[in-house]
């Protein structure tokens, strides 16, 4: 039975689309079979993965809008065990074309239960809004990773996807959980990283996973290469993390 987890956060430039592609990455290298959703019109997740979202024929956009069938829009990565549905641009009209759809928010839902016993875990990269798509996403999900970045602001805005979660939790998903709280561009000299983390620690306690991903120059070299950092560097700090992290996951979905 597989597992769907989006990864969201309203707040832009707090990792979460490395983190998706990295963790799914990591559990693709622990046998794992999964599938990244790129649920985010600027499409990182998808060139972040080597695809060069030019050239491809069918995205999800195609799938929730002209319900194209999702065996022609994923595609595999170099990573064996990794595949993902791309984005594009034309994803920022999605949110108006569908707001006549019945059901508009449950679409990615209906398009997800046909595939989700395909694969182990399903990660959806969420834009950094709370618009339809990030909430098509949450209703389609068992459960949401946090990225929470270690900075000055980090808990600002936590609290608004909280609500959203609470919302979509009552309304439209009863089951939707909070995986748990991943704490990102941690650097341990830095009194702030600390603060933050014994903060986010206090406010959600065992909520927040063990492992914290770390700030890591290759980890963000990675993406301009089209390569996972576990491709691009598997001893780098930023690899071991996630491949940490994706230990944590597997272990806690046992």
């Amino acid at each position: 039975m597989g597992k769907i987890i989006a990864l969201a956060n309203q707040k832009g430039g707090v990792g979460k689309t490395t983190t998706t592609i990295n963790l799914a990455a990591s559990l693709a290298a622990l046998d794992k079979k999964v599938l990244v959703v790129d649920a985010d019109p600027q499409a990182n997740a998808s060139s972040g993965l080597g695809i060069d979202i030019r050239s491809i024929n069918h995205s999800i956009y195609e799938c929730i809008i002209d319900k194209v069938d999702t065996s022609e829009a994923i595609i595999p990565t170099e990573v064996p065990n990794l595949f993902i549905l791309p984005s594009h641009i034309d994803l920022v009209g999605a949110e108006i074309e569908m707001l006549n759809f019945e059901n508009r928010e449950k679409v990615l839902k209906e398009i997800l239960a046909k595939i989700k016993n395909d694969y182990d875990f399903i990660l959806i990269d969420c834009s950094p809004s709370l618009g339809l798509i990030t909430v098509n996403a949450l209703t389609a999900s068992d459960s949401v990773i946090i990225p929470v970045q270690c900075e000055y602001f980090a808990l600002e805005g936590i609290s608004k996807l909280l609500n959203t979660i609470k919302i979509i939790k009552s309304k439209l998903n009863p089951a939707l959980d909070i995986e748990g709280f991943v704490l990102t561009m941690y650097d341990s000299r830095l009194r702030l990283s600390n603060q933050i983390y014994d903060e986010v620690k206090k406010h959600f306690g065992d909520m927040v996973f063990i492992t914290v991903i770390q700030r890591n120059i290759k980890l963000s070299e990675a993406p301009s290469y089209g390569q996972p950092v576990l491709l691009y560097d598997p001893e780098s700090k930023g690899s071991l993390n996630h491949i940490q992290l994706a230990k944590e996951i597997i272990e806690k979905n046992k």
